[in-house]
């Protein structure tokens, strides 16, 4: 069967019957749609009389939590697909009347097949309730106009019971801080003002979770605070955060397709606190005591590497980006088409060095800077003369050699005593690379690594396909030059202050890999990384 861009799913089941298939339910969809799949529950919904079927509310209890709550878990295992549950006509208790269900909803993407696991007396796909459902999806959102209809239901064994091992157990997936009674079918307290707080870095189905029960909760207004600048500091690979105004698009979006009848206010989060602590509108706190308060179960990560957490959490989304590729490069057909060259970078202690072995291990000529540098500045050297006429005698050791100690001496905290230097040097240095590369392709190597550490400062990042960048805390790596050089914090700090930023260099790279973890985890990035490049040098 062909597969769609998105869809929609409408799901008519008993919610009691429906805990142990959302599985096959999730894995008979994922099957048919690409990109986004939005979930409608419509409990007892009947496809299969004469009168044009309609959308009724929904009571909002504990069961309807621990169902959603389901879906987002089992989702989970479908990581390229979208998947966000509407709640448009699901209703908390509240004194004001719910709204009216009589208007069509746009979505962020139009469906272009609508799924259902309505049951027909024959198990198969009967057209006129095929017919009936495309009619009443049409009806609730607006739908691309060539839209196809799929019945789930001989996807799977109806006669099956067994436990989907996704799901949630039957105790409450949500509880209060008040005495709310447990009983599934509770029907829940809804609140006119509701906030919720949260990085919602590469929106994922526990952001959703969270952001779902916010929603469901709230019957006005929903105030969402989006962690920033200082909250940041301390997040496991901060550079590979989504920019703040990226992640409020897409929290934006997927709020708006969620609940359109709210009002959403996103704002900054700068301290713990955010406007929890200063809006006395506020009744309800979903993550004080004078809010009532929701606390939502953690989704469990069972796949997860030894150096991610065990829950769906955004740090280990941004550990799986290591080694892949984050922006695709630019063409070069001015470089060579017979060897691929690879810029590998990194602030001082990012463990560059110690990438660079590994795929020199994995079969690339590992082009050392350094090493040229010193070649540049020895007595034969190219760069060896020029640097002396400028710098005079005396930078010279008895020996005829450049002391490199106090050549450094003079250039440093002098910006231009400094350029008259990278002047002279780093041209010289780019012709060494260059000849290295020409040699390396005469012995048949088709993948070369300049490694670096000012490449992109020298703006050598012209001579490569594609930049790598090593990247790990500053703190790291104070800790590693100190141990490593035997050099005080201070001379540390002032070393990696006269260096690009991680986010700098970040910014500039097509592959970001990290050394934060044990050796072999390194490792396992490395080599996925040379795998996908192999992938990419083969599809040119």
């Amino acid at each position: 069967m062909s597969a769609f861009r998105s869809g929609l799913l409408v799901l008519t089941s008993p919610l009691a019957a429906l805990a142990p298939r959302l599985a096959p339910i999730l894995t008979s969809a994922a099957r048919l749609v690409e990109q986004t799949l939005y979930v409608h529950l419509q409990p007892g919904l009947s496809l299969g009389g004469p009168a044009q079927p309609h959308s009724s509310h929904v009571q909002a209890t504990v069961e309807v939590i621990n169902l959603i709550t389901g879906l987002y878990a089992g989702a989970d295992a479908y990581r390229h697909l979208d998947i966000r549950i509407l709640l448009t006509n699901i209703r908390t208790k509240n004194p004001t009347p719910p709204p009216a269900l009589g208007s069509v909803q746009n979505l962020a993407h139009p469906p272009e097949v609508v799924l259902t696991d309505f049951q027909t007396l024959d198990g198969g796909q009967y057209n006129p309730v095929k017919q009936q459902l495309e009619r009443y999806a049409t009806s609730c959102y607006s739908c691309c106009p060539q839209l196809a209809s799929v019945l789930l239901y001989p996807e799977y064994d109806p006669g099956d019971t067994s436990t989907d091992p996704s799901v949630v157990s039957s105790s409450s997936a949500l509880w209060s801080a008040s005495s709310m009674p447990r009983s599934p079918k509770h029907l829940l307290q809804g609140y006119n003002h509701v906030v919720v707080g949260g990085t919602f870095d590469h929106l994922h189905n526990a952001h959703k979770l969270l952001l779902t029960v916010a929603c469901l909760l709230a019957q006005k207004r929903l105030l969402v605070g989006v962690a920033d600048k200082d909250l940041l500091e301390n997040k496991v690979l901060r550079e590979l955060l989504q920019p703040y105004e990226d992640r409020v698009k897409h929290l934006s979006e997927f709020l708006v397709d969620m609940k359109p009848s709210l009002v959403f206010d996103i704002v900054p989060l700068l301290d713990p606190y955010g406007p929890a602590g200063t809006d006395p509108s506020l009744e309800c706190l979903v993550g004080i005591e004078e809010l009532a308060l929701y606390q939502i179960l953690l989704l469990k990560n069972p796949d997860h590497s030894e150096s991610e957490e065990d829950k769906v959490s955004s740090s280990s989304f941004r550990q799986r980006l290591l080694g892949t590729l984050l922006q695709p490069p630019s063409k070069r057909p001015d470089l060579p088409s017979n060897v691929y060259v690879v810029g590998l970078t990194g602030l001082s202690g990012s463990g560059k060095s110690s990438v660079a072995l590994l795929l020199q291990d994995l079969g690339a000529k590992v082009i050392d800077s350094d090493q040229l540098g010193h070649r540049a500045y020895a007595p034969d050297g190219p760069a060896y003369q020029t640097v002396i006429e400028a710098f005079g005698t005396d930078i010279l050791c008895e020996d005829g050699t450049i002391n490199r100690k106090i050549l450094s001496s003079r250039v440093f905290g002098n910006k231009k005593q400094l350029k008259k230097l990278t002047d002279i040097v780093w041209p010289v240095i780019a012709k060494m690379c260059q000849e290295e590369i020409n040699k390396a392709t005469a012995e048949g190597k088709t993948v070369c690594v300049i490694d670096a550490a000012l490449l992109l400062e020298a703006g050598w990042n012209n001579m490569v396909h594609e930049v790598w960048t090593v990247i790990v805390p500053e703190k790291e790596a104070l800790k590693r030059i100190m141990e490593r050089d035997g050099v005080s914090e201070a001379a540390a700090q002032s070393r990696l202050q006269n260096q690009m930023s991680n986010q700098q260099r970040v910014d500039q790279s097509h592959v970001v890999l990290s050394t934060l973890w044990e050796p072999h985890v390194t490792r396992r990035q490395v080599e996925k990384a040379w795998t996908l490049l192999q992938e990419r040098i083969k599809s040119q």
